[in-house]
């Protein structure tokens, strides 16, 4: 019977650039915004806050295999795993250069996401209203009672 860690280490295959093993802690600053990128384990990572940082892009996050963080150039970040009892295996990650930007910051993502979509919408909605408007104006000759002439009382019964 083998021990919960090796099966651990034997499910994570040995990929990205970097390895972290429980009990190690490291430092990182990236002088241009960089991306982590955690393959296998978790991950406790502390981020400083970069001058006129929001509160929200520092402190302590708890990263797992598929997670991403972007980094902002400046900051000083100290990550260490967090290993179960027993688990010797690394954590695998990946440091790199942001060649993407980075994912878009809670205010883009809960106001301006949505109030893009509603110009959009609005914009849809203001032309259809001119296209219905003027199909009607398209019908005004049959809109107008008798095409401007007043209708005799059995005029007005035929339509």
């Amino acid at each position: 019977m083998s021990h919960p860690a090796a099966a651990l280490s034997a499910r994570c295959n040995p990929v990205g650039a970097w390895r972290l093993h429980p009990g190690q802690a490291m430092s990182l600053s990236p002088k241009k915004t960089a991306v982590l990128r955690i393959f296998c384990g978790r991950v406790w990572v502390t981020q400083g806050q970069p001058a006129g940082a929001t509160p929200d892009s520092a402190g302590d996050r708890f990263l797992g295999p598929g997670d991403v963080l972007a980094v902002p150039a400046g900051v000083r970040l100290v990550m260490e795993p967090i290993a179960a009892r027993g688990d010797t295996g690394p954590v695998h990650f990946d440091w790199s250069d942001a060649a993407t930007p980075a994912a878009p910051g809670r205010f883009a993502r809960e106001v301006a996401a949505p109030a893009r979509e509603l110009g959009v919408a609005l914009g849809r909605s203001a032309w259809a209203l001119s296209r219905v408007l003027r199909g009607l104006l398209g019908y005004s000759e049959f809109l107008v009672a008798g095409r401007g002439r007043v209708l005799s009382p059995l005029e007005s019964l035929r339509s």
